[in-house]
């Protein structure tokens, strides 16, 4: 009887952490949506219009 109900303690445990860590998700994405960002810097001339890293890869294939 007392690992059923350890058992059970754990599992509400998990639970409430879950949730918990949902509800901390949800306040910072809420709180990166609001920020004002500046706009982004003007690019150097001379740069290719794509820079990342994924195009430099030979062996993309895999």
């Amino acid at each position: 009887m007392e690992t059923v109900v350890l058992i059970t303690v754990i599992i509400l445990m998990i639970g409430v952490a879950m949730r918990w860590i949902h509800v901390l998700n949800a306040r910072d994405e809420a709180r990166i949506e609001s920020y004002r960002f500046t706009d982004p810097l003007p690019r150097p001339p001379g740069l290719p219009d794509d820079t990342g890293r994924r195009d430099h890869h030979t062996d993309a294939d895999r």
